[in-house]
């Protein structure tokens, strides 16, 4: 037989199990003041920066290009008389529908309207619409003759160097 001080002990802590369940769930239910109180804060996402308008205008890229391409920079100005050499077969940087540029991405058999980006520390980048990311380039240089860019994307810029684009006719 159970005496009644030794049943008490348990007695309590059950008690207090359920009083402390009792008030946790006060709390997933609005606070003290019942069902349907006041809703929690969401947390809000931060705002994407601002776009940065680029510095070169996608009408100053469109045209027809001669291209090749280099890792080493001492290569550049032999890069470039290969890439005049191959206006003979140019490739076409078309103007977009939406004031982008039409360029393949890398890998992409299918070329597709690409965005003029700048960035706060002055750079400017070509790629898909949205923030600045691993699938656009850096213009690396601009002279309106020569144009050369590098991919973001490390095992595209490993395989494709510094591209450079050589204006195949005077600029009109």
């Amino acid at each position: 037989m159970i005496s009644s001080s030794n049943a008490r002990a348990p007695l309590n802590l059950a008690m207090a199990s359920l009083m402390a369940l009792g008030l946790g769930a006060c709390g997933s239910f609005g606070g003290f003041g019942g069902f349907g109180g006041s809703q929690p804060a969401e947390i809000a996402e931060p705002a994407p920066p601002p776009e940065v308008p680029a510095t070169i205008r996608s009408e100053e890229i469109v045209g027809r290009w001669g291209l090749a391409s280099y890792q080493n920079p001492a290569d550049r100005s032999r890069t470039e008389k290969a890439a005049l050499s191959q206006c003979k077969n140019p490739y076409v940087i078309g103007a977009g529908a939406t004031g982008g540029v039409i360029m393949h991405l890398a890998d992409q058999a299918t070329p597709q309207e690409l965005r003029l980006k700048g960035s706060p520390g002055g750079k400017n980048y070509i790629g898909p619409a949205g923030p600045i990311g691993d699938q656009d380039r850096e213009i690396v240089s601009f002279d309106g003759r020569v144009l050369v860019t590098r991919f973001l994307d490390k095992d595209a810029a490993t395989r494709y160097g510094n591209m450079v684009y050589v204006r195949c006719s005077p600029r009109a």
